[in-house]
């Protein structure tokens, strides 16, 4: 799968459950969509991310991917300590200048 690069590295980090480093992925006014909740910033985003991989330890694995210019949908079987697990999700990416500008997750 033909992924672009700064999702290949959101998958790396994610996997590796590096909160600091999955939030550099992001642009400084990144939005975060998840669970009804939105995270607003860097820092917000890398503190939402590190509090989700305290308690579910999520680990992505892509499944499908399309692109259409900026606009991204990445379906992936996530798994983890939660109910249910693993779960296909898709995560709606805005790409701006080879960062993340808004992701939004949603049940596949």
């Amino acid at each position: 799968m033909n992924l672009p690069e700064i999702i290949n590295r959101l998958l790396q980090t994610q996997n590796h459950f590096d909160s600091r480093a999955y939030a550099d992925c992001f642009a400084e006014t990144a939005v975060v969509y998840d669970e009804d909740a939105m995270h607003e910033g860097k820092e917000q985003i890398r503190q939402w991310n590190e509090a989700t991989n305290d308690k579910y330890q999520t680990v992505l694995k892509p499944v499908d991917f399309r692109q259409n210019g900026n606009m991204a949908v990445l379906t992936a079987k996530v798994s983890g300590t939660f109910d249910g697990s693993p779960v296909l999700l898709d995560y709606y990416f805005e790409i701006e200048n080879g960062l993340i500008k808004s992701l939004e997750i949603k049940i596949h």
